[in-house]
Parts: structure tokens; sequence; C-alpha cells
């Protein structure tokens, strides 16, 4: 099993930044580590290619005939294995060498089928959706309701144009595509994939609780009455240590820096208690205001008893760590052998990946090959765009962590307005994921 070719470029002209991203992906394809015939294309842009997002997916397939199938979409950046490109013209490409019967391209004109057709079954599924998509929560929740994991990942497209997402089904992949261009807006999009397609993905949420868990045992909608059976808003400003009383502009601003971690109920969440930090079990919201008179906390979700709640607050040194902690797991999960990371590409001045030149040895994750019977083939991130490099300290530092976690890998994704993982819709979160 080979390595994923990728490519990324910037430019104003997305045509030149396409024919960079192509050069990377024909060097690489050229070299026998890396899949040569992949059929599987995944392209990220940044919004300022949104309006000419057609004419962009139109030059790629010509340019790449072997690749019959395409996914993906626009966020305010997109990502790649070492560097983000952030509010600027931009796209990141990566091929997957997936066999065609193990994986299916959907979208509202070809959805997922809910039932089995031609002897494919989804096992898990990447996708892309609009935010603004009428009862989104309950379709995510019914997309992996028809996945034999339950499991989904992606994101929300984020853009100041158009919400463009990618979604082409060739060679017989996608049945009901018709005259259809490939270029969508609304809905959802993605890929689907079979059992056979060994993946490892995990939720990073960089908020540090600062309270314990606590039981929801009083609700109204989306206000939290109490907790523990003692009034919300008591028990906030208990915990933040501050008080109302007198100026509360203090105590205002702290708690404008605090948010909710929910757990649905009957949900253990395990995560919290093995390691500081939220799991997957756990939705991070906003709290959008006090409710005085019932001493309650409103939250940007629905809330209702039974649930487990958790004060929060985001933190620099706790996405960092976090981050680190999702790395590590994927690391302890594939039990990857410990190389000296060597680039497989030379770098530019910022940080971003040029074209290998061929002949390239190979080092990292495709020389652990003759030691390890696993390995990472590429990667998917999606990050909130509100996180990204200043969040974590510096440009593309984000990225720089996770290459430095997992080695040189291939990755691509983008900058998202929500994350997906299982059928859950998150917020300030990171969903890596890894193929092996």
């Amino acid at each position: 099993m080979k390595l994923f070719p990728s490519g990324h470029a910037t430019h104003p002209q997305w045509r030149m930044a396409a024919a960079l991203a192509l050069a990377q992906l024909r060097a690489q394809m050229a070299l026998p580590e890396y899949a040569g015939a992949p059929t599987l294309g995944l392209l990220y842009i940044t919004d300022h290619y949104a309006g000419e997002a057609q004419a962009l997916l139109d030059y790629l397939a010509g340019e790449l005939p072997e690749v019959t199938d395409w996914s993906g979409t626009v966020g305010v950046g997109v990502a790649a294995n070492n560097a983000e490109y952030f509010d600027e013209p931009a796209l990141s490409v990566m091929l997957l060498d997936v066999p065609p019967d193990q994986y299916r391209v959907f979208s509202g004109v070809a959805p997922l089928p809910l039932h089995p057709v031609g002897g494919f079954v989804a096992h898990t599924a990447l996708v892309h959706a609009d935010g603004h998509t009428p009862e989104l929560t309950e379709l995510l929740a019914e997309m992996a309701a028809r996945t034999e994991a339950g499991y989904l990942f992606g994101g929300l497209c984020a853009s100041r144009g158009a919400s463009v997402q990618f979604a082409v089904g060739g060679d017989g992949n996608m049945a009901g595509q018709g005259g259809a261009s490939g270029v969508f807006d609304g809905g959802l999009s993605g890929v689907a994939f079979g059992a056979e397609v060994a993946l490892v993905s995990r939720v990073t949420q960089g908020c540090q609780p600062v309270g314990p868990l606590r039981s929801v045992t009083a609700a109204h909608e989306n206000v939290v009455l109490q907790l523990d059976g003692e009034p919300a808003l008591d028990v906030l400003l208990d915990t933040l240590e501050v008080s109302l009383d007198g100026d509360p502009q203090p105590a205002l601003r702290k708690v404008r820096a605090t948010l909710a971690g929910l757990v649905d109920a009957g949900v253990q969440p395990q995560g919290q208690q093995r390691t500081g930090h939220f799991g997957t079990d756990t939705r991070v919201r906003h709290i959008v205001g006090l409710d005085g008179a019932r001493r309650g906390v409103a939250l940007g979700d629905r809330v209702e008893p039974g649930m487990r709640l958790a004060f929060c607050q985001r933190n620099v040194a706790a996405a960092r760590a976090d981050l680190m902690r999702i790395c590590a797991e994927i690391r302890e999960e594939l039990e990857p052998e410990e190389l000296e990371p060597v680039p497989l590409a030379s770098q530019d001045q910022a940080g971003r990946t040029m074209a290998p030149a061929p002949g390239t040895a190979a080092h990292g994750p495709a020389a652990a090959a003759a030691q390890s019977g696993r390995r990472i083939r590429g990667a998917i991130y999606v990050s909130c765009s509100g996180r990204g490099g200043p969040h974590f300290g510096g440009p593309s530092a984000e990225l720089q962590i996770v290459r430095h976690a997992l080695g040189d890998v291939p990755l691509a994704g983008f900058f998202a307005g929500g994350e997906i993982a299982r059928h859950h819709l998150y917020g300030y979160t990171g969903v890596l994921t890894v193929f092996t």
C-alpha cells in the first residue's frame, strides 16, 4: 500500500496555483513509494477561488483523467502537511489510492442509499455540509445511521462568497449523477468508505475544563436551570470565583471567555476522566446569556435534564496539549517505528512544501513500510476557522504540530465553519483522520 500524492499552492490566479499543485502531484506519482494511479481526489479551496470553482475542478479533472471521482469543499483556509493557507487564494489536493469498490461519492443529486446497493456497504463517511442546511443535526444523525460504524468525519464549508462543494462520481461509482456539473451549493456531500478502508480518527477540542462534570437536573430549551440541584448561574459564578455584585464587568469578561462542554444523557464521558481533556463524547457550546430571574445559564444548544456539563475555557496551552495528545493516541494505535522525520520535499521560506525532486529518498512513514505492517498513507485535517496558526502561536503552527507528531505524511484539509465527528456537529475543534 502506497502513500497518497498531495499538492498545495497559493497564487492570485487559480490556474497558476492548480498548475503548481499538479507539478507536485505528478512528481510524487512518479516515485515508487507513492500511488501511481489513484482514482479518488480530494479538493479543498479557499473562498478566494469559490467563484471559479467549476473552472478549477474542470481543469484538474482534465489534467488528471485517471482520477474519476472528486470530493471537497471551500474554507476560509486550507491545510497541507506542514502549512496552512489562511485568508489567501490557495488550494490543497490529495489523491486517495482506495479500491474503487470500497468507496462511493455522494451528494444531493446522488445520495448515499439507505440500504446497501450493488454490494457496497458504507462503513464510515467523509462529509462536507452547508451550515445553512435546514435540520442539519438531524441529517448528520441520519447519515451516520447509513454507515456500519456510525462514524462521520468532516466539516461545514466556510466562505464569504459561494459555499461550494465538489462531488463527482465517475466510472460507474455515482449512479444518478447524470449531467450534474460536480459543483454543488447546499446540503451534504462527501465520500463513503467501505470496511476495508482502514482509518483512525480523533477529535481535539482544545478546551480545558475549569470545573467538575455535573449533572443537568433542570433545564428549559437552551437554558440550564440547575446543576446537581443547585442554580446553574450560582454554580458558574462559584466555578469562576467571580461575583455579579458591585461592578459586574470583570465577572462578565470571565464569563465571556468560558464555554460549556455537554455530554448526552446516558453517555459516559471517558475522555475527560482519562486525560483531563474532552473527547468526542463532549460538545463544546457557547454561553450566550445569563438568566438572572431564574438563575440560569443559556447555551448555544438545546439542553435536557440528564445531560452532563462541565464549564471550560480555550487557551493556547490547552489547544497545543490536546492536539499533541490526539496525535500521540494515533501513533500509539498504529505502533509506528521511531524514525527521524526527514522531509520528502523542500520548503520555501514560509515553510510551505514545494515539489519534491524526482528520486528523493523515502523517509518517515514511507521508510517505515518495510519495518511496520501498518503505516499512515495520508491524512485529512478539518480545523475550525477560529483556530489556525495565530491561536497556536504563529503561522502554520497548528499544522506543524501535526507534522512533528505524525511525520512527513501526505495531508489535506480545510478550516471549517463547524466540524463533524461521529454524528455530532462541533465548534472550535480539529478532526484528524489518518488512512493506514
